[in-house]
Order: C-alpha cells, then structure tokens, then sequence
C-alpha cells in the first residue's frame, strides 16, 4: 500500500489542490448569486452549464491530450482554468457567469483525464483497486474541504475568487514536473447507448436517476441554506457534510451490493434518498433547526454518493471486461446529461414553491427511480451472488478513471510526454 501510495502521492497532491479550487469556487458562485438576489432559475442555469461544459470536455479533452501530451494540455487548461475564475471575479454577469461556469466544467474535464491517465500509468495489475481508493478519498476530502474556504474571506468581494485561482495555478506544480507515460486513450470510445440499455436497462436509467438528484443537488444546496438563513459558515458546513458522509459510507453499501441482490441494495438506497429529501423539505422551515439539517443531508449524501457506483455496477454485471472503460465512458456521458437537467429543472421548482422545491424535486425523482428498480426486480431473474461484478466506489470524473477500476482491463502505455509529439 506505501508502495502505490509513494508511486502517486505526486499526482495526488496535485489532484488535491485543484479540486480544493474548484470546490470552492462551485459553493462560492452560487452563494455570490444569492446574495444579489438572482432569481433560481438564472441560478440553476448557471450552475447547470458547469456540467454541460464538463460532458463536453469529457469528450474533446481526450483529443486534446493526443494531440499535444498530458502536460502540455494540463499546463494550458489549469491556466484557462485559472483565468476564467479571474474573470468572474472582475465583472460580475450572470449572462456571462453562464458561460464561465460552462468554461470550468470543460477544463475541469480535461484535466481530470489528464491526472487519471497518469494514475491509470503509474498503477499496476496488482495495485489499481488502491490507487483508485487513494484516489477517491482525496477527491472527497479536498472537495468536502473546498466548501470550508469560502469562510476564508468575505463572499462579496474578489478576494475568495483569488484563492480559487491560486489554488487552481497551484495545481500545476507537482503535475508539470512529473514524467511518466501517457496511455493509448484513443481506443476509448463510448459504448452504443443502445446496446448499453440492451445489456442493463436499470444500469442506465439509475445512472441518468443519480446524474438527476447529485447534479441538482451539489449545484443548489448552498442557494437552498442561503435562502433558509444560514450563514456562510453554516452553509458551507451543509454541503460539505455529505461530501464527507458519502466517502465514509460508499464502500459499506457497496459491500452489501456485492453480498445481496444489487437492486435490492440501490432500492433501499433510494427509497433512503427519498426519505431523507422529504425530512429536509419539512425541516427546512426553520434554519434553527441545524443540527437535524445535517443529519438529513449527511443521510442524503451517502445515499447519493452510492447511487452512480452501484448503477455501473449493476451494467457491469451483464457486459464483457474488456469493453467495461468503453461502457464506463457511456455512462459518465448519461450522468453528465442528467446532471445538467437536474440543477434546470429543481431550480424551476424552487422558483414556484421556495428553497424547499429542491428537496421536493429530489423525493420525486428517487421514487421515480426507485419505481423503475422495483420494476426491474420483476423483470429479470436476479444474478446469483457469485457471479455478479465487485463494487467498486468509483467518482464522475473522466472515462480514463474507469481503467483504473480493477473490473476492466487496464489501458496500454503509449508514450512518453518530454518527447515531442512529431517524433512519437
């Protein structure tokens, strides 16, 4: 384990650094809306573009990176990156905002691929299970800690928009001066939506479900405690707690995944998901009431934070190992597009019923969701234990960081970056 650790850490801190950035510019936007009295829907458009941006980036970063090399395309989108906070932070447009925070999502795309690819090189066969927990714990703990640095600094001014960028030029450090290989990426190729639906119908819908509830969400949260009355330490506090809670309790419900039916396991985790969405809906009429607030969101983010791994999970089940990355990129692809409706549509609802149209949004779409489950159970005779595919906690990051998940095969080394990309 010291040994995977070491051979990473690197990578690690840079991942970290960046994504404590984007933490805190992702809670920061939408708490600088609220305090200009911007409408929820603008505001759910807003945060909305960030994934519209990131489902596009997802898909050009990769050409990117064949193109010029890994650090070569790090280098440039951590400096996109770092000038499009700027820009936020000089002239304040919600129009514009839009179109920034579209702008983020797209960097945040390609330099996820950028950092996972390095990961998928610097692993083993026998090691990628523990580099992608490694991992995983790093992009919860620095995005749950991103959301405690808007208490840095008063959110009305410029000054947490210059952490941000720091953060994000930061980043650029410990990556740039790594030199290792890049994989062959340009064999990554989604897998037919359809023949992906063929193979597992409750996979896909559950993917789509959990882009729907996470995406609406983490985008409007901190527009929701705002609304209610919390400060900013407060708010700050109610997003990150299920940040927290959902890298503690992922791996345990995935383990029961592994030893009882899968369907059962994500029915009973939407069903929790609806639940504590409901007792958030009631609570909320009241910002006194903080401490069971946070035990409902902590509930909801576990919940949420099992949905997607248990959905590829679940597909994974029912297709080959060797096109699992390529069914791996599909399915990012549906949750980013569930992702970018969700915050649209909970953010009509709030417009018409207040803050508490968010938890509202979130209990019916669980049901739904958990409708379709039940559904499925009906269906189709469930696998045995022993042949179902291992859990694996898993982030929505790149379709690169599904070679690291030991299910699939690993991707082959191509190429090494300090050699120009004419002579590869």
């Amino acid at each position: 384990m010291f040994q995977a650790l070491s051979s990473v850490l690197s990578l690690l801190i840079g991942a970290g650094i960046l994504i404590l950035g984007n933490g805190l510019i992702g809670i920061l936007l939408p708490i600088r809306l609220s305090i200009e009295h911007i409408s929820p829907e603008t505001t759910g458009l807003i945060m909305s573009a960030y994934y519209a941006g990131f489902m596009l980036g997802s898909k050009y970063g990769q050409v990117v990176i064949q193109r010029v090399g890994h650090i070569r395309t790090f280098a440039a989108f951590a400096a996109l990156l770092t000038a499009t906070v700027m820009v936020c932070a000089l002239i304040f447009n919600p129009a514009l905002w839009a179109v920034l925070r579209a702008s983020i999502g797209f960097c945040m795309a390609a330099l996820y691929a950028t950092i996972e690819s390095w990961l998928n090189v610097r692993s083993s066969n026998e090691n990628r299970g523990q580099v992608l927990s490694f991992y995983m714990v790093t992009n919860y703990l620095a995005s749950a800690l991103g959301q405690f640095l808007v208490n840095a600094r008063e959110t009305s001014g410029v000054e947490l928009f210059c952490l941000a960028a720091l953060l994000t030029s930061l980043s650029l450090v410990p990556v740039v001066m790594t030199r290792v290989a890049g994989p062959e990426i340009s064999g990554i190729r989604p897998l037919g939506l359809k023949s992906l639906y063929q193979a597992s119908p409750l996979g896909v819908v559950a993917t789509f479900g959990a882009g729907l509830l996470t995406g609406a969400f983490y985008a409007l949260a901190a527009v929701y405690a705002n609304r209610i009355g919390l400060s900013v330490f407060q708010v700050s506090l109610f997003v990150a707690v299920p940040v927290f809670a959902g890298l503690i309790l992922q791996w345990p419900i995935g383990r029961l995944s592994d030893r009882y039916d899968r369907r059962t396991v994500l029915l009973a985790v939407l069903v929790g998901a609806a639940t504590a969405s409901l007792v958030l809906s009631i609570l909320s009429v009241s910002a006194a009431a903080l401490t069971p607030l946070l035990l409902a969101s902590a509930v909801l983010g576990s919940c949420l934070a099992t949905i997607y791994p248990i959905a590829v999970a679940q597909a994974f089940d029912y297709i080959d190992r060797a096109v699992m990355v390529s069914a791996n990129s599909s399915m990012l692809f549906i949750w980013s597009i569930g992702a970018t409706a969700g915050p649209l549509i909970a953010s009509f609802v709030m417009g018409q019923v207040g803050p508490t149209g968010l938890f509202f949004y979130l209990t019916i779409v669980a049901v739904i969701i958990a409708g379709f489950t039940r559904y499925r159970m009906s269906a189709r005779q469930a696998l045995p234990t022993s042949e179902q595919s291992s859990f694996v906690a898993l982030t929505t990051s790149s379709a690169i960081a599904g070679a690291l998940d030991p299910r699939a095969d690993p991707l082959p080394e191509f190429y090494y970056d300090d050699v120009d990309p004419g002579d590869r």
